[in-house]
């Protein structure tokens, strides 16, 4: 009968290997900018969801928020368009890499929301969108952003 020599320091070397490559391969800057781009796109697709042409909020959006959302201690007629005009302004403010911190910071209260009082079985998609918000919170725009190159983060 033969020992099995132990893996755990064998295989060690090649994952701290394949760590320092990936950290060269991969600057953090280009991770915080797919991060800010991912978000923006599933708020800002969401915000226009609710309009027809630039900025009209559709009577179906108010009807979403009087019917389906329901809000507690918020008119539906303050909350359409404050979640849509939200939903546009900070997409956009991520996708420059402007404010982020800010612009995360609303998303994940609004992911908050959505997932307290409007949505509570879809945790999973809400806990994705919160992973990717709370790591623009605490590490910002990065190099690539507007926030960088203004001095501003």
């Amino acid at each position: 009968m033969t020992d099995i020599p132990a893996r755990g320091p064998a295989f060690a070397s090649p994952a701290r290997a394949f760590a320092r490559a990936a950290e060269r391969l991969i600057p953090e800057s280009a991770i915080a900018l797919i991060t800010r781009l991912g978000v923006a796109g599933v708020f800002f697709m969401s915000g226009r969801s609710k309009v027809d042409g630039v900025l009209h909020i559709t009577d179906g959006t108010y009807n979403l928020f009087r019917e389906d959302y329901k809000l507690p201690l918020i008119l539906p007629e303050f909350a359409a368009p404050l979640a849509t005009y939200s939903e546009h302004l900070f997409s956009i403010l991520l996708v420059v890499g402007l404010f982020t911190r800010f612009s995360a910071l609303a998303f994940l209260g609004m992911t908050t929301v959505i997932e307290v009082f409007v949505y509570p079985d879809a945790w999973p998609t809400h806990l994705s969108w919160a992973g990717l918000l709370v790591y623009l919170v605490a590490r910002g725009g990065g190099h690539w952003s507007l926030d960088r190159a203004l001095k501003i983060d």
